[in-house]
Parts: structure tokens; sequence; C-alpha cells
């Protein structure tokens, strides 16, 4: 009987697993560029700009996800109208960008600082020698530690139900509630697809990693 519950509610778990996907990127996305520009800021820019990274690291990582959603959901949409969806790309992209905005700014210090100077002493600008030499390498660095980042986010997609995004784990309660279900069943099938998707999302970037690796710091495949 729960089978046949499963096999009929198949299309909604589908259809939460493609939400909580474009969470996902849309909170990598955002994460990304704002965690680069962090990043960018701390190691480059003046003091006002390392300090206002350090501190926004110190608040986004320091305050708990769920905290974060009820905060932006029920908080931000006092004054803004906001959707739950968009309400939880917000608050976890920008906590994704504090801990993103670490892993920038250790790839790009891994960067030998002689290359920065080279690049200066043969008439290249800062931004451009940045742009050009420091940059590329420090993506290669990053693919490794972004990984386990990719892996964190996805996890931390299945919160979002708390403001009412109706993703995987939703719908795993939708299926539980409606129709009598075994929780255990139900909730095991969900953390089955969790499973596969994030092993999928990382032999992709195991995989990237090992045609960008930069000789020397390779790293083994799990």
């Amino acid at each position: 009987m729960i089978w046949q519950t499963l096999y009929d509610n198949l299309p909604f778990l589908m259809h939460g697993t493609w939400v909580a996907l474009q969470l996902l990127a849309a909170l990598l996305a955002l994460g990304l560029v704002l965690g680069l520009t962090l990043a960018l800021g701390q190691v480059y820019g003046p003091w006002p700009a390392r300090l206002g990274g350090w501190a926004f690291e110190r608040v986004f990582r320091g305050v708990p996800a769920v905290v974060l959603l009820l905060l932006f959901y029920y908080g931000v949409t006092d004054f803004v109208a906001l959707s739950s969806f968009l309400a939880a790309v917000l608050a976890l992209g920008l906590r994704s960008a504090a801990y993103q905005s670490q892993i920038f700014r250790g790839a790009i210090q891994s960067v030998p600082a002689g290359q920065m100077q080279a690049a200066r002493a043969i008439g290249m600008g800062r931004w451009q020698a940045i742009r050009t030499i420091v940059l590329p390498q420090a993506a290669r660095h990053a693919i490794g530690p972004w990984t386990n980042e990719f892996s964190s986010e996805l996890k931390a997609t299945s919160l979002a139900y708390v403001i009412g995004v109706v993703e995987l784990t939703r719908q795993a309660k939708y299926i539980v509630s409606n129709t009598q279900g075994n929780i255990l069943i139900v909730f095991g099938v969900v953390a089955l697809i969790y499973f596969i998707v994030n092993r999928l999302g990382n032999a992709v970037l195991y995989r990237v990693e090992a045609r960008l690796a930069v000789p020397g710091f390779e790293r083994r495949s799990p």
C-alpha cells in the first residue's frame, strides 16, 4: 500500500526535487558573485572593504540558517514584498556568500604573490593582473572547497519548507499528511533522492577539478 502511495505521488516528489535544485542554483549563484566580491575586497581592497567583509562573514556564519529564513520572510516582507522562494534565495544565498568568501579568499591568497609582482613589472594594471593572472588560478584552487559548499547548501535547501517553499521536504510532509503514509519510508525515499543528487553533483565537480587541477595541487578522487 505504501509503495503504491509513493508511486502515485512520485510526480510531486520530482517537482519538489526540481524546486530544490532551482533554489540551490539561485542561492549558489548569489553566493558566488557576492562571495567573490567580498574576497577581492578583503584581499585587495581598502580597510573599510576588509572590515565590511569581515563583519559580513561573522554575522551570516554566526546566525542559524532557519533564523535567517524566518528573518527574511517575516521581517523583510514587512517592508518589501517577497515570495517565500525569493526570501529563501536571499537568506541562504547571503549565508552561502559568507562561506564562499572564505573559500575564494583562501584560493586567492594561495597564488604566489610574486606572480602579481611580475605582472605589474611588465606593465599590467592591478585589476588586469588580478583578472588575468590571479583569478584563473584561484578558481582552480577553489573548486575542491566549493564542492563541500555545494553539498552543504543542497542540504540547507530542505530548511526552506519552514517558510512555505514547496520543495522536496515539504512535498514529503504533504504526502505523509494527506495519505497517512509511513513516515520512515517516505522520508527514507527523500533521503535517497538527496543522496543521489549530492553524489551526482560531487562527481561532476570532482571531474571538473581533475581536468583543471594545477600541477602539484591534485586531489585524489573519493
